[in-house]
């Protein structure tokens, strides 16, 4: 398993970059998840976005459409592609799990 951390209760991520445990996430740990990924700091909209993708995932239990995450926010429907380098990032970013294949087929 991948680390970013190699210290006790730090997050553990999947072969694929996915937080195992969504419950370990925080503000702190998607700025290191940024950095580590060459995306740089956050900017409030952007974690402002993370956390109604979070939201609506933990409502929803799945893959949610990122346009209606940017609906929620009052953002326009194609907004995550210009805050983020593609909705694979976003989601992983937003430390939630790995969605499977199928619907990481739409992530890619």
């Amino acid at each position: 398993m991948n680390t970013l951390f190699a210290t006790p209760g730090t997050a553990v991520f999947d072969p694929d970059g996915f937080l195992l445990d969504p419950a370990m996430w925080s503000e702190s740990l998607a700025e290191r998840i940024a950095e580590n990924d060459g995306l740089g700091a956050l900017s409030d909209l952007q974690l402002g976005l993370l956390h109604a993708l979070r939201r609506e995932y933990l409502r929803h239990g799945c893959v949610i459409a990122l346009s209606h995450v940017c609906h929620l926010t009052g953002q326009s429907a194609d907004c995550m592609q210009h805050l983020f380098p593609g909705p694979r990032e976003a989601w992983r970013v937003a430390g939630l799990p790995n969605p499977g294949e199928e619907a990481r087929a739409y992530l890619y």
